[in-house]
């Protein structure tokens, strides 16, 4: 998993997933956004707006590891 930061978009990007993919993207707010590949894999989320949203957006205080996406087929 790799977390960035755009200052200049004020984008947070979350990246689960390492590679190259073609994301289908499904908003879940006006700020935030899933990008899921074939399979509904969770590739990743994006977060505009993230100043807003964290402290230190380039710098989160907090590391996730281990964490892996569920979906949940309706």
């Amino acid at each position: 998993m790799k977390i960035s930061y755009d200052k200049e978009s004020d984008t947070l990007y979350i990246r689960l997933l390492e590679g190259e993919y073609q994301c289908r993207v499904v908003r879940v707010t006006d700020d935030i956004a899933m990008d899921f590949a074939e399979g509904e894999k969770l590739v990743g989320i994006e977060v505009l707006g993230a100043s807003r949203l964290f402290k230190k957006p380039d710098a989160p205080d907090n590391e996730l590891k281990g964490i892996l996406p569920l979906v949940v087929s309706a």
